[in-house]
């Protein structure tokens, strides 16, 4: 017997990359497979309709709706390993600060006006 296959359990969440306020309106238009662009006309038309009262809906809707994780982030690098400030750091991706980031801003040239 065999096991019939399953589509993945669907989850409405607030996506991170297409987004004009919060995300509710595109992650109702990912969760309803719809053009977010539609959702987000017809939730101003019902705001119109309904003199304002469907305003209230949007932050409830921000305030429930979860967002969706981001990407993975590295651990911080620690300043005092001996190998921080290496010409060619570990391999993958690095969000360490480098030595040029924390030395001042060099002076601006001044120019001395000519002899006369």
């Amino acid at each position: 017997m065999t096991d019939p296959t399953v589509a993945p359990y669907r989850q409405l969440r607030r996506p991170l990359d297409d987004r004009i306020v919060a995300g509710v309106c595109s992650g109702l238009g990912r969760y309803l497979s719809v053009d977010p662009v539609l959702i987000r006309v017809g939730f101003a038309v019902a705001a119109v309709l309904t003199w304002g009262t469907a305003l209230l809906a949007y932050p409830v809707m921000w305030f429930l709706m979860p967002e969706e994780p981001g990407p993975a982030v590295p651990p911080w690098r620690d300043p005092a390993d001996p190998a921080w400030g290496q010409a060619h750091p570990p391999a993958g991706p690095s969000y360490a600060a480098t030595a040029s980031d924390w030395s001042p801003a060099p002076a601006a040239p001044t120019s001395t006006p000519p002899a006369a």
